[in-house]
């Protein structure tokens, strides 16, 4: 089975490549996390960042959605997401 051009055994080596891929950002953004724990530099992330971000990918999200294609809803429950924790977290936001 062809599909766009690619022959299937492509397409689950490809998946296969992009869950290597992540599943090695995700252990080594563990390790530096846990080093940075362990040595006491943890810092408590920028809540008014995720805000930001918030605001900035949803209407990004919404207009993808509408023009390109639904599947970019994503972008909008990201922002949705980030509002929310920046949100949650006010009391601790970084201020100048």
């Amino acid at each position: 089975m062809i599909i766009l051009g690619i022959k299937m055994i492509d397409w689950i080596l490809i998946i296969i490549g992009i869950i290597t891929i992540l599943v090695t950002v995700g252990i080594l953004l563990t390790l530096i996390v846990w080093k940075k724990n362990k040595e006491g530099k943890y810092e408590e992330p920028d809540y008014q960042a995720f805000f930001v971000m918030g605001i900035c990918l949803l209407p990004i999200g919404i207009i993808f959605m509408t023009t390109v294609s639904p599947a970019f809803i994503g972008f909008a429950g990201m922002g949705v997401c980030y509002m929310a924790i920046g949100l949650a977290n006010r009391d601790k936001w970084k201020t100048l």
